[in-house]
């Protein structure tokens, strides 16, 4: 069993989402977002780093999968997101978590199979995958996609690892 921790970064809300990966199926752990106060970008960081620190703290994640910053018409905007970003990394590796980045485009792929996917084909895989009556809140079920995402790719990555082991078995 892996609990692996999704974020979905942003200086106002930041989604969160755990879940549980035994063997190739996903369980629902805990979601929730993080809804920052004030106007100074400063706190809010401050805000991020700590709630993200208790959500570790309480719930103990031994692998983070965390969205990678897409480049928005407003620089503004993305240097806030950045920042989300490292304030959410931060609270995480003192934990001394691994962290894995993932673009919007490789969480669509991922879940739903097509790297355009509206958010709300993405918030249904979610609920499918994991077996939830209905949709969280929409930077929760990002994060729930982010986690669901990396539980796949870990997957994916045991395969290759164990089929070049055994190529290179055969090749010695």
């Amino acid at each position: 069993m892996t609990r692996i921790l999704g974020i979905d970064p942003g200086s106002r809300f930041t989604g969160y989402g755990l879940i549980e990966q035994i063997g190739q199926k996903c369980h629902f752990v805990a979601c929730g977002t993080i809804t920052t106060q004030g106007e100074e970008i400063a706190p809010r960081l401050g805000q991020i780093f700590a709630q993200l620190n208790e959500v570790v703290g309480s719930h103990t994640p031994v692998e983070v999968g965390i969205e990678k910053v897409f480049m928005a018409r407003n620089a503004d905007s993305a240097l806030k997101l950045g920042q989300a970003r490292g304030a959410a990394i931060a609270a995480v590796v003192q934990h001394g978590i691994p962290v894995f980045e993932y673009s919007a485009r490789q969480v669509k792929q991922a879940l739903v199979g097509s790297g355009g996917a509206e958010k709300q084909q993405v918030a249904q895989m979610v609920c499918y995958l994991l077996g939830l009556a209905k949709a969280p809140q929409a930077d929760a079920a990002d994060a729930l996609a982010i986690a669901i995402c990396h539980a796949h790719m870990r997957v994916s990555l045991a395969r290759m690892a164990g089929a070049t082991a055994i190529r290179r078995r055969r090749i010695r």
